[in-house]
């Protein structure tokens, strides 16, 4: 049984996938732009005008850019038994909505979707057995 589980924001996308008794770990960044539009400027007037900032090409571009992204995600996840997704703020919820929309056979298997703070790749790797109920603290004697 393969199960995956990813840790994702706007940034990148760490993943564990356990398979087998055996742990490996893959990276997937965004490559999202970071927009930051320069606010409106006043005039000298105290109750002047003001200009308009034009957000929705910065957020037309960021939608198309978010959905490259998940499709990369999607595509090293493809094969993957059961799923579990963390991250900060609505990164998880955002990730399932698209899994839902775009790849279906994916979303019926996302067991957990859950907010998580950033933390060590140790820390993850341990929530993530957890997650799928495997208690790593005492492995079995051989």
């Amino acid at each position: 049984m393969k199960q995956v589980g990813i840790w994702l924001d706007k940034q990148e996308a760490n993943g564990v996938v356990l398979q087998n008794g055996k742990e490996s770990l893959f990276n997937i960044p965004s490559e999202l732009d970071f927009f930051n539009p320069k606010g409106g400027s006043r005039s000298k007037t105290k109750w002047g005008p003001q200009d308009v900032v034009q957000d929705s090409k910065y957020l037309e571009r960021e939608k198309h850019q978010l959905k490259d992204y998940f499709k990369k995600i999607a595509e090293q996840i493809f094969d993957a038994d059961q799923i579990t997704i963390f991250g900060p703020a609505e990164a998880p919820e955002k990730f399932v909505n698209a899994l839902k929309k775009d790849y279906p056979q994916l979303a019926a298997k996302v067991k957990t979707a859950k907010t998580a703070d950033s933390m060590t790749q140790n820390q993850f790797k341990a929530l993530v057995k957890r997650s799928f109920g495997i208690d790593d603290r005492y492995p079995e004697a051989t």
